[in-house]
């Protein structure tokens, strides 16, 4: 298993909000990157549990070898410097000349002077760390000025984006925008008419400005235009959404007291600013964590966003798993939901997270496959993997614990729930699969067994028997597909299968 290149790495924040935001926001040398934290729930009574998390800065440095070199102006640093090494990291300081602190008239902030300078900085370390690309990690708002970079500045100047860009990584970036869920849109129509504080780079027309190729100011968009997409692979200039990653927070009652109000009128099915179906680009790879848009259990600061990044990063593994084969009951006013989560061996933190407590379960479509070769997909969870973390206890293996849970909702024929049979938090089916991967040259070992079948302790079960085979050799990655217990039959139908398959990421 090899490991992805080291490519310096830039750091793109997100929104300040006005000027004294602005003022702020360029108070700090790192922008917030170099925020940790101290605080995880998973204390006893739901209180939070001291847990320190360093910062993705510093976790960067310790644990890939990247290096810092500000030493004073960054800026200076590389005008003086005529190499630097490529495993940096660098920050984008876009807000520098639209803030007051520094004497003389500010400069009104845009979207696409941020992505020409995130441009010029690009080919300044291209040239002096002597790489083709570099990576992108993004924040909030930062994630737009990027795609602004790689959908509109470089197709514009006739630039291949993966030119230019390795990997993005978003931190609950609004790639939909920012809406609300009271109002009826007028909050959004007042937002983007009157652009206080510059937030309507987060309304529709804004986006579609800085998103297109060739778009001018008072651009407007065609009906159908969603500003999440990005284009599809095979596209002119398109960057390819597979070295796309979007972080997706699901816990909007943590995010900062001073946005009580942004939470409120966002709505439950968010974290706390961006809502849910808004945080992702569609067909980029996504996890989903129970972790606020900021502050002190933000996505930034945390463990869970950190683990993903690096793996998404740097590992030289890419495994996806999904449901397949599956035939639901043909039951009338019946909805059937699927719960997932991931877990690793050795990290205190769960790596994805799908639930209906946090108001983003997996919707099982209830349509039954139209022939036996049908292998309808229901993706459950991406990761990858990085050789160097696998646990020492465990003979250089990596465990993973994929936890998967199908519950049904019934409705009335008035359209309201029944639960006149339901018990609530109580799965139809509930158990989780235990997969441990190794191997050598990039050639994966998996052994998978489901919790159901182990006697005794998760902790204490070694695996044994025979590898998954690869089922389609042909395929160009290693395919394996692993049955559901026997209990599963009457729900998901016999033939159900977990499809694992396992490629080069690296």
């Amino acid at each position: 298993m090899s490991q992805a290149q080291k490519l310096p790495v830039i750091y793109v924040r997100g929104f300040a909000g006005g000027q004294s935001g602005i003022d702020s926001a360029v108070a700090d040398p790192f922008l917030g990157f170099n925020a940790g934290s101290t605080h995880i729930r998973i204390g006893p009574d739901n209180k939070p549990s001291f847990y320190q998390f360093e910062s993705p800065l510093l976790r960067l440095m310790v644990d890939e070898g990247y290096q810092l070199l500000v030493q004073g102006n960054q800026e200076t640093y590389l005008d003086t410097h005529a190499e630097v090494p490529a495993h940096t990291i660098w920050i984008h300081r876009f807000y520098d000349p639209s803030a007051s602190t520094w004497g003389g008239t500010p400069k009104e902030f845009r979207v696409e002077d941020a992505a020409q300078d995130l441009l010029e900085l690009i080919d300044e370390l291209r040239a002096k760390a002597h790489v083709d690309r570099v990576h992108l990690v993004a924040h909030s708002m930062g994630g737009l000025i990027c795609r602004c970079l790689l959908q509109k500045l470089l197709p514009e100047r006739g630039i291949e984006p993966t030119a230019r860009v390795a990997k993005l990584f978003t931190y609950g970036t609004p790639h939909g925008g920012i809406s609300f869920d009271v109002g009826f849109g007028m909050l959004e129509r007042l937002r983007d008419a009157i652009g206080i504080n510059g937030a309507d780079i987060f309304g529709r027309e804004r986006m579609y400005q800085y998103l297109t190729p060739g778009a001018t100011p008072g651009a407007e968009p065609p009906g159908n235009w969603d500003p999440r997409a990005m284009p599809a692979d095979g596209e002119p200039f398109a960057f390819p959404r597979r070295q796309v990653f979007c972080l997706v927070g699901t816990n909007p009652g943590d995010y900062d007291v001073a946005h009580g109000l942004s939470s409120a009128a966002v709505g439950p099915r968010s974290d706390g600013l961006v809502q849910i179906d808004n945080a992702y680009v569609p067909g980029a790879f996504c996890a989903y964590v129970h972790r606020s848009h900021s502050g002190r259990y933000g996505l930034v600061n945390s463990e869970e966003g950190y683990q993903n990044l690096r793996r998404f990063l740097f590992g030289g593994l890419k495994v996806e798993s999904a449901l397949v084969r599956y035939r639901l009951p043909e039951e009338e006013n019946t909805v059937w939901q699927a719960e997932v989560g991931l877990s690793i061996r050795g990290l205190q933190i769960v790596m994805h997270e799908r639930s209906s407590d946090q108001w983003c379960p997996i919707q099982l479509d209830g349509d039954t496959p139209s022939g036996a070769d049908d292998e309808r997909a229901v993706p459950l969870v991406s990761t990858f993997l990085c050789e160097n973390l696998a646990s020492p206890n465990g003979a250089g293996a990596l465990r993973y614990a994929l936890h998967l849970r199908v519950l049904s909702l019934r409705e009335r024929d008035n359209g309201f729930l029944d639960f006149r049979d339901h018990i609530e938090r109580t799965a139809d089916f509930d158990d989780i699969l235990i997969v441990d991967v190794s191997g050598d040259a990039g050639v994966p070992a998996l052994r998978a067994t489901w919790n159901s079948d182990i006697v005794g302790p998760i902790s204490d079960y070694r695996p044994a028997g025979l590898e998954l085979a690869d089922d389609d050799p042909a395929s160009g990655r290693w395919i394996s597909y692993i049955p559901l217990p026997e209990s599963t039959t009457t729900i998901l139908g016999e033939d159900a299968r977990i499809r694992l398959a396992v490629s080069d990421w690296s």
